[in-house]
Parts: structure tokens; sequence; C-alpha cells
């Protein structure tokens, strides 16, 4: 947020980590992410790492200390749950931990994000269904099952 003009991250520069997510699949992001080559000033993250299981996550780590002596200019952002902070990935990285709390208010984040998802020209665009022209939205309800 500091620098609003600065696109968002690629989908190459994302991991989103499931139960089901493979050791393949993390393999294959690690290395974009550790080894060398002029891929500028990228930040890999991974989303929700503690939701890797212990096979894939043992896995993930091994490939992160070998490919890491290589690099040592790598970018990686890795976030946990709080809430599961003793699975396997958030201790076996726990020497790099920082407790993020958002240090911009709430209106500031969404105004942000409104700035990066809004779409400028919604013309035979699916964004017209989200307020304000945005190419996301989140559709909730307090009751399950009502056709979401």
């Amino acid at each position: 947020m500091n620098s609003p003009e600065q696109p968002l991250p690629m989908f190459d520069e994302v991991l989103l980590c499931t139960p089901r997510t493979t050791a393949e699949q993390v393999g294959l992001f690690l290395r974009r992410c550790l080894i060398p080559c002029s891929r500028g000033e990228k930040i890999y993250t991974m989303l929700y790492a503690d939701e890797l299981s212990y096979d894939v996550s043992c896995r993930a780590e091994e490939l992160f200390q070998d490919l890491q002596r290589c690099n040592s200019s790598y970018r990686l952002v890795i976030l946990c749950d709080c809430e599961r902070e003793h699975s396997y990935i958030p201790s076996a990285f726990s020497q790099y931990k920082v407790h993020m709390i958002p240090q911009r208010p709430r209106a500031e984040i969404q105004q942000y994000l409104q700035h990066h998802y809004r779409v400028a020209q919604p013309s035979g665009s699916a964004a017209s269904v989200f307020k304000d022209n945005m190419c996301v939205g989140i559709v909730s309800s307090k009751r399950a099952g009502v056709g979401k």
C-alpha cells in the first residue's frame, strides 16, 4: 500500500495452499522463488501454508533448505493462521516469524483494493454484476444453502 500504483501480485507469485496442495505444486512455486534468474523484484507469497499436509510440508522444507543455499536474494512471505502456529510449516520457519497486525485503517485498505480491482471499461464484462464495477466480490449469507 506504500506504492498505490504498484500492481498486485501476478498468478505466479502466489500459492494458495489447501490440504489438497501437492508437493509438486509447492516445489514448482519454491523453484520459481528461489532459483536465481532475472525475475525482477517479485515478492512470492504462500497463503495458508499451515494447511499443507505433513508429508508436503516436510518435502517443502527440504526443498527450501536445498534451494536457499544457492540464492540469498529471494523474497518469500509465508502467511499462516495464528490458530495453527504449531503445525509443521510455522514451526519449521519459526525463527523468521513476524506477527503482523494491519497498520492501516480498514477503510484505507478497502479503498486501495477497490483501486486495483475496478474494471475501467465494464462493457460486456462480468464486473457489471458487482458494485462499482469491481472484478471481484464477496457473496455471503447468514443462512447455509440459500443458493450462493
